[in-house]
């Protein structure tokens, strides 16, 4: 591997990067906004042109209380939801009033070889402050190789006064190129809140 050396003498006056170096940007590709929605999904622009990409969920508000976010992929662009996929996930939760703090591993929230919606944030709360707000990365869902491998982190201020950090991990156990995500909650809609989609330059 050839090293390539920068001619400024700081870092701040670098103006440009060389082609040959990658830059990881995160482009804008689309956004949804929950009004009542009973999902949000993105049946478009999940192709071969980025080898990941990157859903980030902001101020998701149920209408429901204490209920939980999932989501799912698709390889015929939204008509079914339900590819078969492994999951792990574990949490660290600590409440309001200082008397929990808990880090685990949960088992009723992984799937070996299901079909559902996973879930990627617990027990969200309905008052009119609450929400769940995180990150998933879906790796190379356009392989017709490989598996497709995604990991989740999500923050979520939970219905019964706690603060919940979760940890999804996991892969579509397929072949197929996925090319449609849905998100939603596991009963009622999204009441609120934003879903941007990133390609990772």
């Amino acid at each position: 591997m050839a090293l390539i050396s920068v001619s400024n003498n700081a870092l701040q006056n670098i103006t440009a990067v060389p082609a040959s170096v990658p830059s990881g940007a995160l482009v804008l590709l689309s956004t949804q906004t929950a009004s009542s929605s009973a999902s949000l999904s993105f049946t478009s622009g999940i192709d071969s042109t980025y080898d990941s990409y990157v859903f980030k969920f902001i101020n998701i508000h149920p209408q429901n209380d204490q209920i939980n976010l999932t989501f799912q992929g698709s390889t015929d662009g939204g008509s079914n939801y339900n590819i078969t996929m492994t999951t792990t996930f574990f949490w660290a939760y600590h409440n309001e009033a200082d008397t929990q703090a808990v880090l685990g591993y949960f088992t009723g929230y992984d799937q070996a070889q299901g079909t559902g919606f996973q879930i990627i944030t617990e027990a969200v709360g309905n008052a009119n402050d609450e929400n769940t707000c995180g990150t998933l990365q879906i790796f190379n869902p356009s392989s017709t190789t490989y598996v497709k491998h995604f990991l989740c982190r999500s923050q979520t201020s939970e219905g019964s006064g706690y603060s919940t950090d979760g940890y999804t991990a996991g892969y579509f156990n397929t072949t197929s190129a996925i090319n449609a995500i849905q998100f939603k909650f596991s009963s009622g809609n999204i009441d609120d809140g934003i879903i941007k989609m990133y390609g990772v330059k």
